[in-house]
């Protein structure tokens, strides 16, 4: 298993994000047995973000209330939190910036659980990152924080980061539909540092769990619904992928979920050579949906390479986002 910080992590984490960014918001008490389940079964690296969720409700309120039922579970918890980002105004890596979210993320927390790594949620492009990377220095070295992280970002950025500071980890989008991460020369970087790297939305939002058939089943207010792969034009394309996938899980009587973890598990080592630790985070939120995700499959080689030669046959339709966001991707 990875090592974060000192302490070995499993080889699936958990993202908090679904249990605070949903139309039908999930109540605390609900979302702290999904919680309390996925460190049972060893998803012991935590993935939330001051962005999840309302300013007044977000991931880190959930936290608080789950460190305050469960106190003894602080010391279990690798805790990764995103912050200096806000969706109507962008990334904020400035010295102000980076002090402002931190802090606030320490006050919402009350000291009930340590942040193990805090990471932008964004590359700011108006800030050189060694600024943003220095600003995050001084918590480091105050111990309120205990390491620094990079989300969505360039190798280059990486490796300007690094020459500053240890970088702790890098979170990236890596799944079926998600593979630039392998290309861009991010995974290569993140190989030659020894910076683990956590891949978010390994079930791609959804469209591998095998509960999205149709454009009906996402709920018009669903955040979902803005995204370039769930419009009218590019969903039912996307579905080839998606219905193939389910066809080599069904050769291999697995779950589709299962087998989507497994190849983005198989991308990092000791699978793939100059690859580096990759920690999967699926969102869950139900138990049923823990236990499942967190089930360990292994895929032989020749699912992998079944699945390899879909994938070379097979686009994927539409942008991982759009608007806005989508100008802050690889920064």
């Amino acid at each position: 298993m990875p090592i974060v910080l000192g302490r070995e992590v499993g080889p699936i984490g958990f993202g908090l994000m679904g249990l605070t960014i949903r139309p039908d918001p999930i109540p605390y008490d609900e979302a702290v047995k999904v919680m309390k389940r996925s460190l049972e079964l060893g998803a012991n690296l935590w993935n939330a973000g001051e962005i999840y969720g309302p300013p007044h409700a977000n991931s880190l309120h959930l936290l608080e209330y789950y460190f305050r039922k469960y106190p003894e579970d602080s010391e279990k918890v690798v805790l990764s939190i995103k912050g200096c980002f806000s969706f109507a105004t962008g990334p904020d890596g400035s010295p102000e910036g980076v002090r402002k979210s931190v802090e606030n993320c320490l006050e919402i927390l009350q000291g009930r659980v340590f942040i193990s790594i805090f990471e932008p949620a964004r590359v700011d492009p108006n800030v050189p990152i060694e600024k943003t990377v220095e600003a995050l220095v001084e918590y480091v070295k105050a111990g309120k924080i205990g390491g620094i992280g990079l989300s969505e970002c360039s190798a280059s950025s990486i490796r300007r980061a690094q020459a500053v500071h240890p970088i702790s980890a890098v979170e990236v989008e890596l799944s079926l539909f998600s593979r630039e991460v392998l290309e861009n020369g991010v995974s290569v970087a993140c190989a030659e540092l020894d910076i683990p790297l956590i891949a978010y939305s390994p079930l791609s939002r959804g469209f591998l769990t095998g509960q999205v058939k149709s454009l009906d089943d996402i709920p018009a207010n669903d955040s979902r619904r803005n995204l370039p792969r769930f419009q009218p034009e590019t969903f039912e394309l996307n579905m080839r992928l998606v219905n193939q996938v389910q066809n080599i899980s069904a050769a291999k009587s697995i779950p589709m979920t299962q087998t989507a973890i497994a190849w983005v598990c198989s991308q990092g080592r000791p699978t793939t050579p100059r690859a580096p630790q990759v920690i999967p985070i699926p969102g869950c939120t139900t138990v049923a949906r823990v236990e499942e995700n967190l089930k360990k499959a292994t895929l032989e080689q020749n699912y992998l390479s079944d699945i390899d030669e879909l994938l070379k046959h097979t686009s994927v339709h539409g942008d991982r986002y759009g608007g806005k966001v989508a100008a802050y991707m690889n920064g």
